[in-house]
């Protein structure tokens, strides 16, 4: 493995963007939609396939790329070249409040397995695969960790999380968790899920049926907010199709309601 080697500063706190500094003909590969802004000679292009394998056939390339529209990513990424003769930076940001990880994978062991929607972008010559946990419990309980993500590569890959972004090293305990809050973790560790054993907890608990198990060595990034649970929270509080407002500021709400003619 031989990746483009690509300087990078992340900027902001709570909204985050990472700016990719490019040398001529040095590219980064990103998910659709994900580019805030770019240089003039950066060129652009959607392209089947992560770019990691030149030799990659077409019906290679339309079967990696079939995994990923399995996991409600696009069908393309989009490859970024600096085309000119200088440096050359392009920026890509995050869809929701929260934190950029950068990740060195030649320090990392050259692997990295990821919540399906944290990847961001990478330098080429990353391998983004889809990792379907074999286990029975992962498979049909898991929720958000259903599905994760595999990179693969010797450059730096960035991923994104909700809200503050906790490391953890493993050196051969179990860590728990919810599910929506595994943003990553390096080859060595285990994954599994794991069900509440007490009814009671199960239903009025309000953590969830099921919780991540990891196990192993090596390190674990945990996230605060997943977006679920954001998106949970707004749509509980948003006003419903009669117009009426629940939580929070109720009698504000309402005041603001008939104020705005609602």
């Amino acid at each position: 493995m031989q990746c483009h080697e690509i300087d990078y500063e992340i900027i902001g706190n709570s909204m985050q963007m990472v700016e990719i500094e490019l040398d001529p003909n040095e590219t980064v590969i990103a998910e659709a939609g994900a580019m805030n802004y770019m240089d003039e000679h950066i060129s652009f292009e959607a392209k089947m396939g992560d770019g990691s394998d030149v030799n990659q056939g077409f019906m290679s390339k339309l079967f990696s790329a079939g995994k990923r529209v399995v996991t409600g990513e696009s069908l393309f990424m989009t490859h970024f070249t600096n085309a000119g003769h200088g440096k050359r930076r392009v920026a890509f940001a995050s869809p929701f409040p929260g934190t950029i990880v950068p990740l060195d994978m030649a320090k990392l062991g050259n692997e990295i397995t990821c919540q399906k929607d944290s990847f961001l972008c990478a330098a080429l010559g990353t391998k983004v695969d889809i990792a379907f946990n074999r286990r029975l419990g992962s498979g049909f309980f898991g929720g958000e960790g259903f599905i994760l993500e595999r990179l693969q590569g010797d450059g730096m890959a960035f991923v994104h999380a909700g809200g503050t972004v906790i490391e953890k090293e493993l050196k051969g305990e179990t860590l728990r968790l919810d599910t929506g809050c595994l943003v990553a973790f390096t080859a060595g560790i285990e994954y599994d899920i794991e069900i509440q054993k007490s009814l009671k907890s199960m239903f009025f608990g309000g953590e969830g049926m099921f919780m991540a198990t990891l196990r192993g060595r090596g390190k674990v990034w945990i996230q605060s907010l997943p977006f679920s649970r954001l998106a949970d929270r707004i749509i509980q509080h948003a006003p419903s199709h009669g117009g009426s407002r629940q939580g929070e500021g109720s009698i504000l709400g309402r005041i603001g309601d008939m104020v705005g003619g609602d």
